[in-house]
């Protein structure tokens, strides 16, 4: 059974939810004042979290940017906060998907299974690519580049462990499966997101902008994912 954190200060509506998920055979715990959901997150192991951006303590956002620094757990923001900029923010600290109030309880239930499908969906072997890249001891050192492990949701880069977000890692993945080939934004946008919601073309460019920039605090020096311009992007190796 998945079990959901549900951070919303109105308790009404955590109790809605709560009834929803729980005919869904989802489990879920609710708390109501941000300064509870670090605890909470560090001491229980959640497989998603439903966090309004209006909070008590803390806010959504300052409370998404915190959870990123130690865990991937995927996070879906509540809010009703409708501007693209707000939504640009969260999804560039790390949110894996938006809902905007007022919402139907059944589309919330919804979208929790599509992010739970795609972060828990089983592959049958990890994924690594290798290539042929200098280092300061030998020159053409046969390395393992990106090795995914989909079963974990894990990801390593040089044999470096980094922490992706579920979109991040899918997005990732996709590329890693033809490296050099060019995919075009809409394509991104069809592979990961397979509920087929309205996503902009920004959305992805704001995904990649930051697991480029991961990519890039461990090999300063390469640029993995490339943007062609006008196309899309592609992993390079």
């Amino acid at each position: 059974m998945s079990k959901v954190l549900i951070v919303e200060d109105e308790v009404k509506i955590a109790q809605l939810l709560t009834d929803y998920l729980a005919q869904s055979n989802l489990e879920t715990v609710m708390v109501h004042d941000g300064n509870a959901v670090l605890d909470l997150v560090h001491n229980q192991a959640f497989d998603i979290i439903l966090l309004d951006l209006m909070l008590p303590g803390k806010d959504g956002i300052t409370l998404c940017k915190e959870i990123r620094r130690f865990s991937a757990v995927p996070i879906i923001m509540v809010t009703a906060r409708v501007d693209e900029i707000d939504r640009l923010i969260g999804l560039e600290l790390g949110a894996d998907d938006y809902i905007c109030k007022p919402f139907s309880p059944r589309e919330v239930v919804a979208r929790v299974k599509a992010v739970l499908r795609r972060t828990q969906s089983p592959v049958s072997s990890r994924q690594s690519l290798e290539g042929s890249v200098s280092d300061t001891n030998t020159a053409n050192s046969k390395c393992k580049i990106v090795e995914l492990d989909p079963d974990k949701y894990q990801a390593r880069v040089f044999d470096t462990p980094v922490e992706l977000t579920a979109i991040e890692f899918n997005l990732l993945q996709i590329l890693a499966k033809e490296p050099g080939r060019i995919y075009s934004r809409s394509q991104l946008i069809n592979h990961v997101y397979q509920d087929h919601r309205v996503v902009s073309e920004r959305t992805i460019d704001s995904h990649i902008k930051k697991l480029r920039r991961k990519l890039n605090d461990i090999k300063p020096d390469m640029e993995l994912v490339q943007s062609v311009y006008s196309v899309g992007y592609k992993l390079v190796i």
